[in-house]
């Protein structure tokens, strides 16, 4: 029975490659069979109370013991924190992430020996050491000289910034409500419903809904659901379908999104989750977000990933090269990554001589010209942000670059670009200021070059493609600002999203977009 059996997988197998092949897909490995994973996304990172509910008949169950607490015939449940519990948020200065035990236990411990509050946030593999507790309406000169302090006592750099920690301390329980029954619970709780369709905070939701503790000890609403479905609600938000309609595009797309995920399980585990809904993963709207071009990208790639020597690869992408994306060790401190290498997004060969220059740019009208001539650039028709410029006063430069600081740099002289990656992006950045010199480096130069959007807010820098310069005044020639010329949007490491959809329009596959972004790979079938 055993070699019957063996023939008929040996035929099975064959079908579906032969079936793939008809298709267009190519030559796709199919791995051994495995079963499609469930994910659980944080929908809702940190909250004291929830309301979660369902479409039609549900149960709210306890997670460990799976008894029923409340039987419902429709609408929500409100979820508290209950018990002893006692939910506090204060700015905390954040100083270090590591991966090393013997570095922490140093910290902490000459942290202690110097009289200050210190944290620990768990983040994957890596731990981030925080110090110091000020109430959330602690004033700005109070925490810079904590932060001054904390740096001359060798605790911390000038990186150092401060993050609003909300922390759940005390015996944690959850009181669930539901038509006036109250039911508590020590454990987390799941809504399952037959309908497979539920809400967390009034957003819909397939799978279940669950309200769990994070490692902060407040609550955390929790999205499980079968992969694919999963991808339902990410595609549609990273490569919208309006206008990025590109079929083969939008296959590209949901095949690094489920290499993505794959490869990312359990990366936040110590939350109760995989992933967030964010661009710190992957932006995921839950089932609101669908759409039927994006489901047929998916369902027409099921279980398809993105391998390298077997393995799957840290799939990231980004909206806008602006001409050629980069290395990831230019970009990130990190090694180098064989397949994370930076190539041009042009049609005509692998000559970086038909990527429009920078200084092109610089001496064009805003841009324009290039967009007459785009010599062969698959993102020049499908991107405003292919190439942009901003502009800051004195004031506003000296804002951004205080804020990122934390500390009032005063008048900005000069701001010089030190180094250039291969790609063309800025490496190494030097701010010459009233109060000190102040460096930073590559794609952290977005968080300290920030802009000041429509709504007078600083935002971040769209990409570290850019020449900046100083406006000056044509009497005293005195510096009155900056000004900036860039071109593309993120990191610019991986896949080009508008790249892809260039080349889908100009008729290539899916398989050619994946290999011609991610260097050396494979695509394989795991599901």
């Amino acid at each position: 029975m055993g070699d019957l059996r063996d023939v008929f997988k040996y035929f099975i197998v064959a079908a579906i490659v032969s079936a793939l092949f008809l298709q267009g897909i190519g030559p796709v490995n199919v791995a051994a069979e495995e079963q499609e994973p469930v994910i659980r996304i944080g929908v809702v990172p940190t909250a004291e109370s929830l309301v979660m509910g369902a479409e039609g008949a549900f149960d709210v169950v306890d997670k460990e013991t799976g008894e029923v607490l409340i039987a419902g015939a429709e609408g929500t449940v409100d979820v508290e924190l209950g018990g002893a519990a006692v939910v506090q948020t204060n700015y905390r200065l954040q100083v270090a992430s590591t991966t090393s035990e013997s570095y922490k236990e140093d910290w902490l411990e000459r942290a202690a020996a110097a009289g200050y509050v210190t944290y620990v946030e768990e983040f994957g593999d890596f731990d981030r050491l925080l110090i110091g507790k000020f109430p959330a309406d602690a004033g700005w000169s109070e925490r810079a000289a904590f932060k001054n302090d904390i740096v001359a006592a060798g605790l911390g750099g000038s990186d150092s910034y401060w993050r609003v920690i909300t922390v759940g301390e005390g015996e944690m329980a959850l009181n669930v409500t539901y038509a006036g029954e109250t039911a508590t619970a020590a454990n987390a709780v799941q809504i399952i419903a037959a309908s497979e369709r539920v809400s967390i905070n009034g957003k819909p939701y397939r799978g279940l809904a669950e309200a769990g503790f994070n490692s902060t000890g407040t609550l955390a609403g929790i999205n499980e659901l079968m992969m694919e479905e999963y991808l339902y609600g990410v595609v549609p938000h990273e490569l919208p379908p309006n206008p990025y309609g590109e079929l083969e595009a939008q296959k590209s797309q949901a095949i690094a999104a489920r290499t993505y995920a794959l490869s990312n399980m359990g990366k936040r585990s110590a939350d109760g989750y995989d992933l967030l809904p964010t661009t710190s993963d992957q932006v995921y709207g839950g089932s609101a977000a669908e759409h039927p071009i994006s489901t047929d990208a998916i369902d027409g790639t099921k279980g398809i990933v993105a391998t390298y020597d077997g393995k799957l690869i840290t799939a990231v992408y980004h909206s806008t090269s602006g001409g050629a994306t980069a290395n990831n060790e230019d970009v990130w401190n990190s090694g180098a990554t064989d397949y994370l290498r930076g190539t041009h997004v042009a049609q005509k060969g692998n000559s970086l001589k038909y990527v429009p220059a920078l200084d092109v740019y610089k001496n064009s009208d805003e841009g324009e010209s290039l967009r007459k001539v785009k010599k062969g650039d698959f993102e020049a028709d499908w991107s405003r942000y292919y190439r942009w410029n901003f502009e800051w006063t004195a004031e506003e430069m000296s804002e951004v670059l205080s804020l990122y600081y934390n500390i009032d740099v005063g008048e900005v002289y000069e701001i010089n670009v030190l180094e250039h990656s291969s790609s063309g992006r800025v490496a190494e950045i030097e701010f010459v200021t009233e109060n000190g010199t102040f460096y930073e480096y590559k794609d952290r130069i977005r968080w300290a070059l920030q802009y000041i959007n429509a709504s007078g807010d600083p935002a971040v820098l769209l990409s570290t493609l850019f020449i900046i310069e100083p406006v000056t005044d044509e009497v005293n020639g005195e510096v009155t600002g900056f000004k900036t010329n860039g071109g593309g949007w993120g990191h610019g490491v991986g896949m080009s999203q508008v790249g892809a959809v260039g080349m889908a329009e100009a008729g290539y596959s899916y398989e050619v977009i994946l290999k011609h972004f991610y260097k050396g790979i494979e695509l394989e079938t795991r599901y």
